[in-house]
């Protein structure tokens, strides 16, 4: 049986009782942010919303970004991988189940060196891909090329936030590649190891 987001209790500051949010709104206001679902224009807009926000709210706090996501669609997970290079506060990210596809994208996208996986955790990199094969030949084409740029803008991204040649990158991308914990700090996707 569903139970629906948890209510807890916060006191805002001024008023003398506290009142009772939901869960994820008293995280957001601690800087804690969740993806915890396959990337959309609905989500990513949320998080790039919270991330714009306390940007603005303090530029000099840090943001903390926790990631269990199975991928999703590619320009809006671009969209929170760049609204992350571009807000001020550093974005930690933290990898807790799984960041496949763009969800492994958003990861590596943190702050290098604040960028933790827990031990357990899993991640997949592969090539982005497409529904062209329900379009019309002139479409395939059209999409096809817009794919392959969008490789080669994802291509790049991880050559630069992990260090890797860009023919081990390419190489990994040809191919669903699933990492360990260990197995994604020395690719570079993350920095560090959560202990257990």
């Amino acid at each position: 049986m569903p139970i629906g987001v948890p209510k807890v209790p916060f006191q805002i500051p001024g008023e003398e009782e506290a009142s009772w949010v939901d869960l994820y709104n008293r995280l957001y206001r601690q800087r804690l942010l969740f993806l915890g679902q396959e990337v959309d224009s609905e989500i990513a807009n949320q998080l790039i919303g919270l991330m714009v926000y306390l940007s603005i709210e303090d530029e000099n706090k840090e943001l903390y970004l926790f990631l269990n996501s199975p991928g999703g669609w590619v320009v809006p997970g671009i969209g929170v991988y760049d609204t992350m290079q571009f807000v001020l506060p550093e974005v930690h990210t933290i990898c807790m189940g799984l960041a496949a596809s763009m969800g492994s994208l958003i990861l590596v996208g943190g702050e290098i060196t604040k960028r933790l996986a827990f031990p357990h955790a899993r991640v997949m990199i592969h090539q982005p891909a497409s529904s062209f094969y329900e379009a019309q030949t002139g479409e395939f084409i059209l999409e096809a090329e817009e794919l392959l740029k969008m490789r080669e803008t994802i291509t790049k991204v991880y050559v630069q936030r992990t260090g890797k040649p860009v023919w081990v990158v390419s190489e990994d991308m040809e191919r669903d590649v699933f990492m360990s914990a260990t197995e994604a700090q020395a690719h570079g996707i993350v920095d560090l190891v959560g202990v257990e």
